[in-house]
């Protein structure tokens, strides 16, 4: 069974063969059928039991809400069905114009109906979320099925999300990416993005106030603004100069997650299929081959994969398959994607770290365990955003919790803990506790959101900032690794390290006691001590640096040198295991150079062959190739001309996507940094996983025995972002909405004919600049 938000344990969004829609009634063989007939062992949600001892057992000991009528309405509203809840998409003038629709059109209808003599309730406003463009509604399913307004705004509902137009999402779903607080020109990353609501939210942001920017810059240029020779390739003209790049572990939900945010539209967008303990770092183009230089994020989401206990409102199985066994074995996961977030971020940058659980253990443990590995409050803060989104109920994070171990006892210090769990088989650390005070870690700050506070799933939230640079700390040696760890205070590096210093100085100037320059030297190194890390393999798992990344003396692996299409043969050697680490094995690195090598082979003459080539699983993901065009290429320079394109508009950000690099079909555009990454990581030894990139932007038409004609059409996809650059000589504008009609019922409409009986003719207000095109 899968478990978890595109991780691989835990009951979150998109589990495996359980749940709603799961189908455990499978037949042993490929395509073959059971002698007993399937049945169809789905229940609804009011038939579901809602009864766990553990679960609420745990919840109350942890007193998360105060005993009473507080905590009655807890238990109650997660025995409640969920709200469906939607938010408007797109661009600000967009979304305003897609929601005036919605209350103006079908909010009327709605509010005539009664049932049970009743009026029925009106989509509500969510009132936390900026601009009023989320909203949830209360209706029950069979109120929507039975009467013809609803219906009528049901099907509304389907066809503006399909367009991009709403989405339909979880309310604290949306909580994240607002408190990231990203930005036009942020890099953003998204570790566990499936199934792809958060990552729409981003998309959003980072083209937040794009189609003015650009307007205004359109302007400039229609008004004969000044522009240097190179303008088309160093300019951005408004458009926004950010990238986000959402991963998932798992290909298929990758997929799924392409199907959701490519309906944006968004050339600043990459999807890659990673594990998020170990994403890879990105480089970047560097002039120096020596001296790579690799992607920092501004942004980080980690809504990792979690036990999901806050889901209970949608998915009710959780009740029956709530155990505490769940966030214990998920608990060294988080904290490894949390680590290598806070490793791929920015100085100054934020992470945000989220889950669907209520559970101590897999939030604020969490948090606690990796800001720990990653040099300590010094290095890492949480950010207080009580005074963000005004109107959301929320409880602060805590201070103080307990363990609930697999047999169900009850934990409240890792001294007890230890005393009565055995090493050989308990999965319970120290870091699963409260940090000691002498940690100072305001977990106070985080934010946790309750199912009874404002009728919504539960969720929890910390905001993270990285002071400064950070090695991370080897996790045998931290709190969530290490039994006999011990607190000890971090070491102060950095603009810390100095400031003590000379505070310990009585505040003399550093000339006085000989700091100076050496000082300022350390402080400089320190800066860049986790740009590229040279790390044996085994410790790059347990710290969560991917194995690509992986140096030996800074020269590449000796592994990568081999030829590709020659492999010699290799003798069998004997080698030591180490024990799983995350799900991955890997082989001992200790003093491999002098170790002997124990052959098992006979001698046999050293003749090396070609390498088989591997089959394909069909189950195996199929790799993306993405290759960019010359801006000189002659379909480039076709399509230039006979759209009599600007030359202000960036042609050498055209890609295709076959391994040949020939624009057979489609031609694709992204943003600039996409194209530098695409370029800079699709043949790096290991590989890069790309998924998608890219909007497609033109498709080749048949347009057989017409001479000089274009075969390359604009595709809607990528109209939002050529059409101002497109030539007068090839734009029709029209004023009538009759006209608007029939071109819209007759998509193709003929132009042509005999003399008098041309089609233009019948296009109204358009034929006649028709004709003359």
């Amino acid at each position: 069974m899968s478990r978890g938000r595109g991780g691989k344990r835990g009951r979150g969004v998109g589990g495996g063969n359980r749940g709603r829609g799961g189908n455990n009634n499978r037949s042993r063989g490929g395509g073959g059928s059971s002698d007993k007939p399937n049945y169809d062992n789905r229940q609804s949600f009011d038939q579901v039991p809602k009864q766990n001892e553990k679960f609420e057992r745990y919840y109350n000991s942890l007193d998360l809400v105060p005993a009473g009528p507080s905590r009655d309405a807890f238990w109650a509203a997660l025995r409640r069905e969920l709200p469906n809840a939607f938010r408007f998409c797109g661009s600000k003038g967009n979304a305003l114009s897609v929601r005036k629709n919605l209350t103006e059109r079908f909010f009327p209808m709605i509010e005539q109906i009664k049932h049970n003599g009743e009026p029925v309730e009106l989509p509500k406003s969510i009132p936390w979320y900026p601009e009023g463009l989320a909203y949830s509604m209360t209706t029950p399913k069979n109120v929507v099925r039975k009467y013809e307004p609803f219906k009528e705004f049901q099907k509304f509902l389907v066809s503006e999300t399909g367009v991009g137009n709403i989405s339909r999402q979880e309310q604290v779903s949306m909580i994240p990416p607002l408190l990231l607080d990203v930005q036009s020109h942020h890099t953003v990353l998204d570790l566990c993005a499936a199934p792809g609501s958060k990552s729409a939210q981003l998309v959003e942001l980072i083209h937040a106030g794009e189609e003015d920017r650009v307007e205004q810059a359109l302007k400039s240029v229609q008004n004969g603004g000044t522009h240097t020779a190179n303008a088309g390739e160093d300019e951005e003209y408004g458009r926004s100069t950010g990238l986000l790049v959402a991963n998932d572990v798992n290909y298929q939900r990758a997929q799924m997650l392409v199907h959701q945010v490519k309906r944006l539209n968004s050339p600043n967008l990459i999807v890659t299929n990673h594990d998020a303990t170990m994403f890879p770092s990105i480089e970047l183009p560097s002039t120096n081959s020596r001296q790579p230089k690799y992607l920092k994020f501004d942004r980080i989401l980690a809504d990792v994969p979690c036990s999901g206990d806050g889901t209970t409102r949608k998915n009710p199985n959780i009740w029956k398959d709530w155990s505490p066994q769940n966030a214990l074995g998920l608990y060294i996961t988080q904290v490894r994607i949390l680590v290598r977030s806070l490793q791929m971020l920015k100085a100054g940058g934020r992470v945000v770290y989220s889950t669907c659980s209520l559970n101590p253990l897999e939030n604020e443990a969490v948090v606690s365990s990796a800001i720990e590995r990653c040099g300590g409050t010094q290095k890492i803060d949480i950010i207080d955003c009580s005074d963000q989104l005004p109107g959301l109920q929320r409880i602060p994070g805590r201070t103080d919790w307990s363990i609930m171990a697999r047999s169900g006892s009850i934990y409240e210090s890792w001294a007890e803990a230890r005393q009565f769990e055995p090493a050989e088989t308990s999965r319970i650390v120290p870091g699963m506790f409260p940090p000691e005070e002498v940690e100072k870690m305001p977990l106070e700050r985080c934010i946790r959101v309750c199912p009874h506070q404002q009728d919504t799933g539960g969720f929890f939230i910390a905001v993270l900032e990285k002071k400064s640079e950070i090695k991370a700390k080897p996790e045998p040696e931290s709190k969530c690794g290490s039994r006999d760890w011990v607190f000890q205070q971090p070491q102060l590096t950095g603009e810390a390290a100095v400031m003590a210093e000379l505070s310990a100085n009585g505040g003399k100037s550093e000339e006085e006691h000989g700091l100076g320059l050496n000082s300022l030297n350390k402080l400089s190194e320190e800066q860049h001590v986790d740009e590229k890390p040279v790390l044996d393999e085994a410790t790059a798992l347990i710290q969560g640096v991917p194995a690509e990344d992986v140096m030996a003396n800074g020269k590449r692996k000796a592994e990568d040198k081999l030829d590709a299409d020659v492999e010699p043969k290799k003798p069998k050697v004997e080698t030591e295991a180490l024990p799983e680490t995350n799900g991955h094995t890997t082989e001992s690195t200790s003093d491999k150079s002098s170790a002997p090598i124990t052959s098992t082979i006979k001698a046999e003459p050293t003749t090396s062959l070609p390498a088989p080539r591997p089959r394909r699983n069909q189950n195996d993901p199929i790799e993306e190739s993405f290759k960019y065009l010359p801006p000189t290429h002659p379909e480039l320079l076709s399509i230039a001309q006979f759209y009599a394109l600007s030359p202000l508009f960036p042609t050498s950000r055209f890609l295709v996507r076959n391994p040949a690099g020939d624009p057979v079909k489609g031609i694709y555009y992204s943003s600039r940094l996409v194209r530098d990454i695409l370029n800079a990581n699709t043949n790096r030894g290991q590989g890069f996983k790309f998924v998608h990139a890219g909007v497609k932007m033109f498709m080749k038409q048949d347009v057989q025995g017409q001479e000089g004609v274009c075969r390359w059409r604009i595709q809607s996809e990528g109209l939002g972002i050529l059409e101002g650059w497109v030539g007068e000589s090839r734009v029709v504008r029209l004023w009538k909405r009759g006209t608007l009609r029939r071109l819209l019922v007759e998509m193709f409409p003929k132009v042509g004919g005999e003399d008098g009986l041309e089609g233009w003719r019948g296009l109204g207000e358009i034929g006649e600049r028709v004709s003359r095109m």
